[in-house]
C-alpha cells in the first residue's frame, strides 16, 4: 500500500483528534472524582450533627469544601431573616471574611436577592452585564465581583437562605456543573440546618 502525503496528514489529524478526547475524558473524570469527594465530605459534615453542634461552624465547613471544589475565591452562606424580608451574611470565605457578617441585603436586591425572591440558580459570566447586579456591596466593602453562581438552599418549599461562589480563580468561567454541585450542596445544607434545628431544640 502507497503510503500518500495526504494519507499521512490524514492519520496525524485523527491522532491528534483522539488524544484531544482522551484527555477530555481524563478531565471529565478527574471532575466527577472531585464532585465525588466534595459531596462524600459534605455528607460527613452533616453526619455528626449534635446537640453540641455549633451550626454555623457546620456551615462554614460545607462552604469551605463546595468553594474548593469549584476553585472559586470568595463565598458565602445568607440566610433569611426571622421576618423574611432580608438575606443576612452569616458564612463568608475569601477577602472580606471578617467585614461581611452581619450585612444585610433585602430580598429581591442584587443577584442573590433575585434568587432568593425567585427560588431559581443562576450562573453569571460577567455581572456589570446583568441587570440584576447590585454594587453596593463592593461598593461598601471595596471588593470587585467578576463572576458568580447562586443557588437558593430550600427545605420543604421554605426558603433559609442562598449559597454563592465568587470569582473562579485563574479567570475562569463557572460550569453548569459548578451550579449542579453547588445545588447539590444547598440541599444537603439545608437538609443538616433542619436536622441541627430539631436536635437542639427541647421536645
Amino acid at each position: 500500500m502507497i503510503n500518500s502525503p495526504g494519507t499521512t496528514r490524514f492519520l496525524q489529524n485523527e491522532n491528534k483528534r483522539l488524544q484531544q478526547e482522551v484527555q477530555g475524558l481524563r478531565d471529565e473524570v478527574m471532575l466527577l472524582r472531585g464532585i465525588l469527594d466534595a459531596l462524600r465530605q459534605v455528607h460527613e459534615i452533616t453526619n455528626i450533627i449534635t446537640a453540641e453542634t455549633d451550626v454555623l461552624l457546620l456551615l462554614d465547613g460545607i462552604l469551605e469544601v463546595a468553594l474548593n471544589t469549584l476553585g472559586a475565591k470568595d463565598g458565602s452562606l445568607m440566610l433569611v431573616d426571622d421576618e423574611g424580608k432580608e438575606l443576612v451574611f452569616v458564612v463568608v470565605h475569601g477577602a472580606v471574611r471578617h467585614t461581611l457578617i452581619g450585612h444585610r441585603l433585602p430580598i429581591g436586591t442584587g443577584i442573590a436577592g433575585w434568587v432568593a425572591e425567585q427560588r431559581k440558580p443562576v450562573i453569571v459570566g460577567n455581572v456589570y452585564t446583568d441587570p440584576r447586579f447590585s454594587s453596593g456591596v463592593d461598593q461598601t466593602f471595596s471588593f470587585h465581583t467578576h463572576s458568580l453562581v447562586c443557588v437558593p438552599i430550600i427545605y420543604n418549599e421554605q426558603m433559609l437562605g442562598v449559597f454563592q461562589a465568587l470569582n473562579k480563580r485563574n479567570n475562569e468561567a463557572f460550569t453548569q456543573a459548578d451550579l449542579s454541585l453547588l445545588g447539590v450542596v444547598a440541599q444537603l445544607a439545608a437538609t443538616a440546618m433542619v436536622k441541627a434545628q430539631r436536635t437542639t431544640t427541647p421536645e
